[in-house]
């Protein structure tokens, strides 16, 4: 066959293998038994977060022997890596979750790392889990070079006693447990049946809501988040993803191009419209941030609040990934959106089109209730809303998908520490009413920024979860339902009102205005203020220590570098 020629005075990879000062650099190509032609070829990052830690990247391996051929297809030269990933559903409800968020930056560094050390042209991402999803897409818009996101796949759900199950239902299952409502066998034959297949999380959670943004957003091919990672369907995505990035190349389309401040309010217009993660307010901003977009919590949390909900997923509703798989896919719920005049139809993607040229021969599904016209929403406001007051001056936020009530009006119940509000919970040491506090359990004072997935839950599996509040400076997984108010900032550890509570206060959160106060006079505030005292923690070297010393606020994402608007020059034009 005969391979085209490229031109590579202008490909990073031209300084590992053009001319003859070059070529001890090629010798070590040769080492691999690579070709003449394919050292001249593009070389094209393909990196994945496999790893044997838990089914949601368990099926990366083998998807990106696919994009590899697809690369190879087309003209280019792939070179496979890997990176870390921390899964939640493992990490969650001990201290190992403070690695979770942190991940986030790793996978974005190291794939950075990866690509400037190597001087590879493009990339082609291959995501399953939680972080990893934003950590890799982050990495695309900080290095500017051709890219192309995909998602791993969703886990099939599980059946247990005649319906559908996911991870979430576990997690519930130990507060039923706790309270005496569900035997022992039956949470041990739930937990064997739960998870039946590789892929991550089956509802709209943090992978399923990262995945839909990564197609709304432009990064990843229409259509190809949907299907479940066992489906070899996802391996022909994973060759056409391959094929794609080389397209990009030759049309010499980056990131950038693709993910502007219009891109990005698409993204949270369908976060809002599905219920998804509370999670994307952390991670839109941080990917705008490297592609020095301002885009923040506020930003997010406008944009969510004016949208239409339409998406009846779980948690909040009754469907998993595979429901929306069935009836056509992410594709259609963009057109729904797009054809209310929703989104704006003309942002690039990585097929080279418009999101309206995408979308332009999806047909709408009448036959279903997964996914509902804008004209016949479920709820006029999207699932997820913003939260200020004099509790959170910089925000928090909460999902309110399948609320039936979008107010409460309780006292506070306050823990320093997620193991104690656990604990207390485990016990049934909270009453109806109570506003559970989780503080310094922010991005700096946990260090980390822990979910709460394992609290909430236990709550709900207890037929608390209609009756108490929560809020924390920490974060809630996607899973998590119920009143639960995470991102409360200031956090704890720089002083932030969250930490002057006291057991008893009153706390009042409406959700419906996007207010969150608690009742206290001026004085009282600042008698409070002036005898609180900072705390430390115990983690005071390695890699919690050193993201605690450079994290910011959650409101801008949870930053640890000045991102693109501070660059002076850009990797994809060294």
């Amino acid at each position: 066959m005969l391979r085209k020629r490229w031109d590579k005075s202008a490909m990073p990879s031209r300084h590992v293998t053009v001319g003859p000062d070059r070529a001890p650099h090629r010798s070590y190509y040769h080492a691999m038994g690579m070709t003449e032609d394919q050292i001249a070829q593009p070389l094209v990052g393909v990196a994945t977060c496999w790893n044997e830690a838990a089914p949601c990247n368990i099926a990366l391996s083998r998807q990106a022997q696919s994009v590899k051929r697809g690369v190879d297809e087309a003209g280019g030269t792939p070179r496979e890596f890997t990176t870390i990933t921390v899964t939640d559903g493992i990490a969650m409800g001990h201290q190992g979750m403070k690695s979770s968020l942190i991940s986030r930056e790793v996978i974005a560094d190291s794939v950075e790392l990866t690509i400037r050390g190597h001087s590879y042209d493009a990339l082609v991402g291959v995501a399953g889990c939680d972080k990893s999803l934003p950590g890799m897409m982050m990495a695309m818009l900080r290095l500017n070079v051709p890219s192309v996101f995909m998602y791993g796949g969703s886990i099939l759900p599980g059946r247990f006693k005649g319906r559908d199950v996911t991870v979430v239902d576990v997690f519930e299952a130990v507060g039923q447990y706790a309270a005496g409502n569900m035997s022992a066998e039956d949470l041990h034959e739930l937990e064997t049946v739960a998870c039946p297949s590789a892929g991550a999380c089956g509802g709209q959670f943090t992978a399923n809501t990262m995945a839909t943004v990564s197609e709304a957003i432009g990064l990843a091919l229409p259509g190809s988040a949907g299907s479940p990672a066992p489906y070899e369907e996802r391996d022909r995505w994973a060759v056409e993803s391959g094929r794609a990035v080389m397209n990009l190349i030759e049309q010499r389309i980056r990131p950038r191009d693709i993910c502007t401040y219009e891109a990005f309010v698409n993204a949270a217009i369908v976060v809002g419209a599905t219920g998804g993660s509370t999670n994307a307010g952390l991670h839109l901003p941080a990917m705008a941030h490297e592609a020095g977009i301002k885009f923040t919590l506020d930003d997010v949390a406008a944009i969510m609040r004016r949208t239409p909900y339409i998406a009846d997923l779980k948690p909040g509703g009754k469907y998993v990934a595979l429901d929306v798989h069935n009836i056509g896919g992410i594709p259609v719920i963009l057109k729904a959106l797009l054809d209310a005049g929703l989104l704006n139809g003309n942002c690039l993607t990585v097929t080279g089109k418009t999101m309206a040229e995408n979308l332009r021969d999806v047909v709408f599904p009448t036959d279903q209730d997964v996914v509902y016209p804008v004209s016949r929403a479920i709820t006029k406001t999207g699932g997820v809303v913003g939260l200020k007051g004099n509790l959170a001056p910089d925000g928090a936020i909460v999902k309110v998908a399948g609320l039936h009530e979008q107010r409460f009006e309780g006292t506070a119940l306050c823990f320093d520490c997620e193991e104690d509000a656990f604990a207390a919970v485990q016990a049934r040491a909270y009453k109806k009413g109570d506003v559970i506090v989780i503080r310094y359990e922010g991005p700096r004072g946990g260090p980390g920024m822990r979910e709460m997935l394992s609290t909430t839950s236990a709550i709900y599996g207890q037929g608390m979860g209609e009756h108490v509040a929560l809020i924390t400076d920490g974060r809630f997984s996607g899973g998590t339902r119920g009143f639960c108010v995470g991102h409360v900032g200031p956090e704890a550890a720089v002083g932030g009102p969250i930490a002057l509570l006291k057991n008893g206060d009153k706390i009042i959160i409406d959700a419906s205005n996007g207010s969150i106060d608690v009742v206290l006079s001026d004085a009282e505030w600042a008698e409070r203020r002036v005898n609180w005292t900072p705390r430390g923690t115990d983690y005071n070297s390695g890699a919690l220590w050193r993201y605690a010393q450079n994290v910011g606020p959650a409101h801008l994402g949870a930053l640890t570098h000045p991102g693109g608007a501070a660059e002076t020059h850009c990797y994809a034009d060294i």
